[in-house]
């Protein structure tokens, strides 16, 4: 079972294509909505909440977690797969930093522009891999406004455009624009009317798929012992409120989302939770 993490609806852009990709695989997706946006967290919190997160779905069964956060991905990978996979273990965890690196090496002539959150920006580890492949100009850019927008639905509006203009214009002479964070796919309309012509601009997760592909055909216990006969399901756990979830996740994967669970923090991990709606005044 493969576990997919994000800290909100945005990775279920990821899952989509990993799905398609790998049809009888089945999938558990976790998305902290009750406690994005993270672009603007501090490391040590970021490591907190993935912990917890990566925690949940090893004990729902994954055996290969794909950390679809960027952020996530940009900093606290490496503890992750130090702490939870390490050489001698069954278990294994994954990131999108470097296939993301890879699609913009490959299609970018010189200049790689990277619109990012604030923490992946900060982190410079684009910068790191980028450089590992080639010596391709980076400029990067922390948008720290376009993930909220698209939390909102509010992808086509006027707002997203003149925020989107807003960003790139910091991005001046790029060839190729790689979107840094899960939640930028949905501007793509937007994002291709207002980049010069002939700017790529590039949505890493078909890319993350086909690598996810490639990396089971070289680990192959962890593909379906059977997989002529396993249908893949999905199951879908998130911290925020599972109606609103299911509404806008929708949109990010491109069909109805399965029963949302809810999950909270109890004791400093994440557990299955009925989600309370209280109103007023509360006291613990």
């Amino acid at each position: 079972m493969i576990g997919v993490y994000d800290s909100g609806f945005g990775g279920l852009s990821v899952l989509g294509p990993c799905m398609q990709a790998l049809p009888h695989h089945s999938f558990v997706y976790l998305g902290d909505s009750g406690r994005a946006p993270y672009g603007g967290r501090s490391p040590d919190t970021l490591l907190d909440f993935a912990e917890q997160a990566v925690e949940r779905l090893l004990e729902e069964g994954c055996s290969l977690v794909i950390v679809a956060c960027h952020t996530v991905s940009c900093v606290a990978l490496r503890h992750l797969q130090q702490r939870y996979a390490a050489s001698d273990s069954p278990r294994r965890i994954l990131g999108v930093t470097i296939p993301g690196a890879e699609l913009a090496v490959q299609r970018s002539a010189g200049h790689i522009g990277i619109l990012a959150t604030e923490r992946t920006v900060r982190s410079s580890t684009y910068l790191t891999e980028i450089a590992k492949l080639g010596p391709h100009r980076v400029t990067q850019r922390a948008a720290p406004l376009l993930a909220p927008l698209v939390e909102e639905g509010w992808e086509g509006t006027e707002i997203a455009r003149l925020a989107v203009d807003r960003y790139l214009a910091d991005l001046p002479g790029i060839d190729t624009l790689l979107l840094g964070c899960t939640h930028y796919p949905l501007l793509l309309p937007v994002l291709q009317r207002s980049v010069p012509s002939g700017v790529h601009v590039l949505d890493p997760a078909p890319y993350v798929a086909e690598a996810l592909v490639s990396w089971i055909s070289r680990h192959p216990r962890f593909a379906p012992s059977d997989p002529a006969s396993t249908a893949g399901s999905l199951r879908v756990l998130c911290t925020g409120d599972p109606a609103r979830f299911a509404t806008h996740g929708a949109r990010f994967l491109g069909r109805a989302l399965p029963t949302v669970e809810h999950i909270a923090e109890v004791n400093g991990r994440l557990a299955h939770q009925p989600l309370a709606a209280p109103t007023g005044q509360i006291v613990r």
